[in-house]
């Protein structure tokens, strides 16, 4: 017998709706767009570019509201590593975890 299978619907909007800045016509924003523009979906942003990451942590300091960055280097962080810790993310983050936090991966 077939039993339907249905994936637990993550909290976190940005996990439930992946998108790349190349497929939404973002790609030419620029860092602060699409910290923006992510803020604006209430998404957070996966990101291997440590010029993101010094931004993040300028708004960090300077107490700004910001999409939440989740950052992994790329040559410490595989693509499968990263693949797992972001599903952690979107499984145990919740709204207000797409706001003003900087991750780092590996999670563990």
């Amino acid at each position: 017998a077939c039993v339907p299978w249905q994936l637990p619907r993550p909290p976190i909007r940005a996990c439930l709706f992946p998108s790349r800045a190349q497929e939404d016509g973002t790609a030419k924003f620029g860092d602060l767009g699409l910290i923006k523009r992510a803020l604006a979906l209430g998404r957070i942003l996966f990101f291997r570019d440590e010029d993101m990451l010094a931004e993040a942590t300028r708004r960090l300091r300077s107490r700004e509201i910001f999409a939440t960055i989740v950052f992994a280097h790329q040559l410490q962080v595989s693509i499968g590593q990263c693949t797992a810790d972001l599903e952690l993310v979107a499984k145990t983050g919740g709204e207000a975890d797409a706001r003003g936090q900087v991750i780092y991966l590996p999670l563990g």
